[in-house]
């Protein structure tokens, strides 16, 4: 069922396999000043998605953060005719079967510019991540940037994640080290993060990180 986290800040959690590895995922719903719906990572628009969506508001904004967290969004253009989807940098050509209404950068657009700010963490260009801070909530929104995972897992997927350094902790998967090609461009993109005022991280695969996310946050960015 979806989880409240705050006053007008909901998340939905739902189970992802990743080659055949149990890693999760969960969307994140905020409720704009007009009554509409921000929302952020889709997961599969079931009825059962549905059924607990629809009550919050009408959605207004779907947002694909990277160039991973896109799967299911074309079902919310099917079921949401009149909602602005949203690509990270780069995903339109990697989706060229899904229109999307606009790109995301470093400035938020008018449907939400007041109530959410926005960093597109450059110098990652197989992720193209854009970071989102809900200052009402004080809660910064993550999709693969970091992860949260605690003790739990078993077998193949218990393997992994102490491979990619993210068993057991909040971290960054060795996975997305990677990923970064220009360290420079990537340290001013997270430090203009870590300026932001944030206690909350919402990942996308772990659970929910409620105390101390700016400190964990710059520790496990430490090595960029």
């Amino acid at each position: 069922m979806a989880r409240q986290l705050d006053e007008s800040l909901w998340v939905f959690d739902r189970p992802q396999r990743f080659l055949g590895l149990h890693v999760g995922t969960r969307m994140t719903v905020i409720r704009l000043p007009d009554g509409g719906l921000f929302v952020y990572s889709p997961v599969p628009l079931d009825d059962a998605t549905r059924n607990e969506l629809d009550p919050l508001g009408p959605v207004r904004h779907v947002i694909a953060p990277n160039r991973f967290h896109h799967l299911h969004i074309g079902d919310y253009r099917a079921a949401y005719g009149e909602a602005l989807l949203w690509a990270a940098p780069g995903l339109p050509e990697k989706r060229p079967d899904v229109h999307f209404d606009g790109v995301l950068g470093d400035e938020p657009d008018t449907g939400w510019a007041g109530s959410l700010a926005q960093r597109w963490v450059r110098g990652a260009p197989a992720i193209d991540e854009v970071a989102f801070l809900h200052p009402a909530s004080g809660t910064l929104l993550l999709a693969d940037l970091a992860m949260n995972y605690r003790d739990g897992a078993g077998g193949l997927t218990a393997a992994w994640l102490w491979l990619t350094g993210v068993r057991g902790r909040f971290g960054v998967s060795r996975l997305v080290r990677r990923a970064f090609r220009d360290r420079a461009a990537a340290r001013e993109s997270l430090d203009a993060i870590l300026a932001w005022d944030f206690e909350r991280i919402v990942v996308s695969h772990g659970v929910v990180l409620h105390r101390q996310g700016k400190r964990l946050l710059r520790e496990a960015y430490a090595w960029l």
